[in-house]
């Protein structure tokens, strides 16, 4: 059981959030109903879904405010039910891909991906080269599908992989087909506002009119990122990326490839809407 008889007298109401710049929760109103126990296992998810590299106990605990030996016993159970794993060296606790994996079990998704990855195999095989399917998920993009370049050598992402919405192709394609308002909740949730923001916008902008997106990537030398936008009604549910190697032989050259990947998005948004998978 999550709740203990040392946890229910350490429990107390945790206080409003504050009206600071900070990044607040959106979900303002007070619940009808607590569940303490539930609310620190889900406040630790959520911290390490947040964090780039894993947590010690002791930085949970100061950064949620509650003490270690509160917390102690809500890390072994989410360590039990694999929602959470220790890293080697005494590195901290890390996240599992077990709510990944629950996520991709809904009908959206699962949907999505049905439609998707034939296409995806079809456009591997055309352009010689890797390709991935990515969603957002609040503040970062997240990629729920991978299709391997054919042969020996190529170069993918992995299923789960995420990023900042700011620092990936495949965002900024999903940030440029959105509405307005839409577009200024992102921007919030990222933290981008000023200077930063506009020329993000201006960025966006210049997608939207082209239809697509390509730039060296900011983390690997010698890949250059390709995509285009999976769209459903007027605005974009997914982004279909390739990291387009420039291997030797060359199959298929770049500018070929780019109209390669706008066609397979293509398809996959008009069998989307054909469906009406959405």
């Amino acid at each position: 059981m999550l709740e203990d008889s040392a946890s229910r007298i350490e429990e107390r109401v945790m206080p409003k959030p504050k009206s600071s710049g900070t990044k607040a929760r959106t979900d303002t109103a007070e619940p009808k109903y607590r569940a303490p126990a539930l609310e620190k296992g889900l406040d630790v998810l959520e911290l390490l879904a947040a964090e780039k590299s894993p947590m010690t106990l002791s930085a949970i605990s100061e950064r949620l405010g509650r003490s270690a030996g509160e917390l102690f016993r809500m890390l072994q159970v989410l360590e039990y039910k694999h929602f959470i794993k220790q890293m080697p060296g005494g590195a901290g606790y890390a996240l599992t891909n077990k709510l990944f994996a629950l996520g991709m079990t809904q009908a959206p998704v699962r949907s999505l991906l049905d439609v998707a990855m034939p296409v995806m195999r079809r456009l591997s095989m055309t352009i010689d080269q890797s390709c991935h399917l990515a969603v957002i998920s609040e503040d970062q993009i997240v990629v729920v599908a991978r299709v391997e370049r054919p042969g020996d050598l190529g170069f993918s992402v992995r299923v789960g992989y995420r990023r900042d919405i700011t620092q990936a192709a495949s965002g900024l394609v999903l940030f440029a087909f959105q509405s307005d308002e839409t577009r200024r909740v992102w921007l919030k949730n990222c933290g981008l506002r000023g200077a930063a923001a506009d020329e993000f916008v201006a960025r966006a902008d210049a997608v939207k009119t082209r239809g697509h997106h390509q730039e060296p990537s900011h983390f690997v030398q010698g890949i250059v990122d390709l995509s285009a936008p999976i769209v459903r009604g007027e605005s974009a549910v997914a982004a279909l990326t390739c990291p387009f190697v420039q291997s030797v032989p060359l199959t298929v050259p770049r500018e070929r490839a780019i109209t390669h990947i706008r066609e397979a998005a293509s398809q996959i948004s008009h069998e989307l809407a054909l469906g009406d998978y959405y």
